[in-house]
């Protein structure tokens, strides 16, 4: 009876204990890395429309951007879509800035990253600055405090 309290109340032997503590330890490191956030993704143009328009999407949702902060005129749509092609081809990953909503469209001010080592750009200020576009005097709060 002594034999079988001893051989019942020992310890198990120490490599299953490391093997379980190494068990436990890679699903704390596998948990962890899965929920760590990542760093963002940046949203990609699907397609650049009229009146500085832009449909854009960000893996599984898409959404239509409109430039806010400034004002493009009715006459210069066509060339501002031509810049915006040119300069702006599918795919080209963009960060966005919301500043709010009108019509069911998200007003953002857009910036298209570049690689690294490259100036990233400011979409409507580079319409301002080549004359497509005037700043929007009467827009969001946002636009007159950061301008």
């Amino acid at each position: 009876m002594q034999q079988l309290r001893h051989q019942y109340s020992q310890r198990p032997p120490l490599l299953p204990q490391l093997r379980r503590q190494a068990l436990n330890l890679l699903l704390a490191l596998l948990a962890g890395w899965l929920l760590w956030p990542s760093a963002a993704q940046a949203a990609e143009v699907l397609q650049v429309r009229g009146n500085g328009q832009l449909q854009v999407g960000d893996g599984n949702r898409s959404y239509t951007v409109a430039l806010a902060c400034i004002r493009i005129d009715p006459s210069g749509q066509a060339e501002v879509a031509d810049w915006l092609r040119s300069d702006l081809p599918r795919r080209s990953r963009v960060n966005l800035r919301p500043m709010g909503t009108a019509d069911g469209m998200l007003l953002a001010r857009v910036t298209r990253l570049a690689p690294e080592g490259s100036d990233q750009l400011d979409l409507g200020a580079s319409l301002v600055q080549r004359g497509l576009a005037t700043p929007d005097p009467d827009g969001i709060e946002d636009c007159r405090s950061s301008s």
